[in-house]
């Protein structure tokens, strides 16, 4: 069954790929794609993140952690848009996060712009290297290691 996903893919078509769902899907559209190689998604931050209500009240940031989900799930998206989405709706675990670094505070109104690139396949494990960005400015970076449930 072939999808042919077009670029920009929008939330109706991440949502065809990724299991995840409010409150915790975090990539809202892809705007580039090389197969195998590298993808560019972004999030749009706003107020009504669910987040915000405790992280911190008066004071709205984005969870670090949440970021590195965010850069995360653009690595499930670079994977399955390579593979035509055969892929799709199969789960991917974090199994390891290397070399997280947190440079900028990420606030309601934001973009996030997500870029990943695949450094290394192995077996059904994926290392992805991720850096997030708003404004052209680098608020994160991480190597995400991500392995496919086959249980």
């Amino acid at each position: 069954m072939s999808h042919h996903f077009q670029l920009p893919l929008d939330a109706a078509g991440i949502q065809k790929l990724l299991p995840h769902r409010y409150p915790f899907l975090l990539v809202d559209r892809v705007v580039e794609l090389e197969a195998d190689k590298r993808i560019l998604a972004y999030k749009n931050v706003t107020q009504n993140e669910p987040f915000f209500t405790g992280h911190f009240p008066g004071k709205p940031i984005m969870p670090g952690v949440l970021i590195i989900e965010a850069l995360a799930q653009a690595g499930g998206l670079l994977t399955q848009l390579s593979h035509d989405g055969q892929t799709a709706g199969r789960m991917f675990y974090m199994v390891k996060v290397d070399n997280a670094r947190f440079k900028k505070m990420v606030v309601p109104g934001d973009r996030l712009d997500l870029e990943v690139r695949l450094k290394r396949l192995i077996r059904n494990m994926a290392l992805y290297e991720g850096v997030a960005s708003v404004d052209g400015a680098e608020v994160a970076s991480a190597e995400v290691l991500c392995a496919e449930d086959r249980s």
